[in-house]
């Protein structure tokens, strides 16, 4: 039998599913340890995906990720039901019967968002069974839709356990499955690192196309160039490597095969600087705030850190204290679906 603070605690604490990069779960914990003190968790998928009992009510829990947002934590949703699969079938119908008594499916919009571990029972694709699942709440009052709902459901489906909760799509820190944020790769696209931008620009809300110069360091092969040129910028770019052929004639490009602690710039040139390196953190924090010079007072710069040792949060600290030194504010500091082994830190220099 629980104690009376046993029970006080069980009454006054929420569960999530909680999802990172993999490999970075056990950084999600520790941050979430920092907020709420107590974290207990359990782990669904190696390094990834893990089950966390906070010590708030849903709503506290809620409000302090909006209030403190966290750099490795993904996409959360809250655990409002729970079923051992040992009979799929029976479970599912209870899921049904849950979701359609729901106050907040009464009405309105809702997406469903399904995913799956490989070693559940259901042997077909997250797809087939999204589809399985709205077969069998077809009657709920709620409309289905695949964009700009006002709740998600959202279901996850373990070897043992079937997981389910409604939530607002804030509420979750992204709006996209599990925080997995995709893109079509377009035709001629020159790199990947585009997405990453693409990926800033909707999660980070930064408005790039409001600026008008900007400097990229390290720019070769040219997909944060060839991303900025396309939300009518002028960029100047800078690296010994070479550039993309296509981006050569864009008029709008000016492109300086030099390292970049070899060139100089005008003071207050740029309102944008950005810098996706494949480089030593405390070097390229280095190089970046020697051409803040050039960035103009209110500017922006983004840059992507580069996780190189097995103790990120001390190197995150690192870096971010050169950049406020420098008079840099940093906005956010994000891991993004598109970083993988890095993180994406958004900054104002006042």
């Amino acid at each position: 039998m629980l104690t009376n603070q046993e029970q006080y605690a069980e009454a006054h604490s929420a569960r999530f599913i909680c999802t990172a990069n993999h490999g970075f779960a056990p950084y999600a914990q520790e941050e979430l340890r920092r907020v709420f003190g107590s974290v207990k968790s359990s782990v669904i998928v190696q390094s990834e995906v893990f089950l966390a009992t906070l010590p708030r009510e849903q709503s506290a829990v809620n409000d302090l990720l909006t209030r403190e947002p966290l750099i490795f934590l993904r996409h959360v949703f809250p655990v409002q039901f729970e079923e051992n699969v040992e009979d799929q079938e029976a479970s599912f119908a209870r899921l049904y019967r849950y979701l359609m008594a729901h106050p907040a499916l009464q009405e309105g919009t809702f997406a469903l968002q399904v995913r799956k571990t490989e070693e559940s029972a259901w042997t077909e694709t997250s797809g087939t069974l999204k589809q399985y699942i709205l077969a069998g709440i077809d009657e709920l009052h709620a409309e289905h839709t695949v964009q700009d709902a006002d709740k998600v459901v959202s279901v996850y489906l373990t070897g043992e356990r079937l997981y389910a909760g409604v939530s607002a799509p804030a509420d979750n820190l992204s709006d996209w499955n599990g925080g997995a944020v995709r893109f079509q790769k377009e035709e001629g696209q020159i790199s990947r690192a585009k997405f990453k931008l693409l990926e800033a620009e909707k999660t980070l809300g930064i408005p790039f196309s409001s600026f008008h110069r900007a400097l990229d360091i390290g720019a070769a092969p040219g997909g944060w160039t060839s991303f900025l040129l396309e939300r009518g910028l002028q960029v100047t770019a800078v690296d010994p490597a070479k550039m993309n052929p296509s981006l050569l004639d864009h008029p709008n490009l000016k492109y300086l095969s030099k390292n970049a602690g070899d060139v100089k710039f005008r003071d207050n040139e740029f309102d944008l600087l950005v810098c996706d390196m494949s480089w030593s953190p405390k070097l390229m924090a280095k190089l970046v705030t020697g051409l803040l010079d050039s960035l103009q007072s209110g500017g922006t710069a983004v840059v992507t850190v580069k996780l190189m040792h097995k103790k990120p949060m001390a190197l995150i600290r690192e870096v971010i204290e050169v950049f406020e030194d420098a008079r840099m504010q940093v906005q956010r500091a994000k891991q993004l679906f598109h970083n993988r082994d890095e993180i994406t830190l958004y900054m104002i220099k006042y």
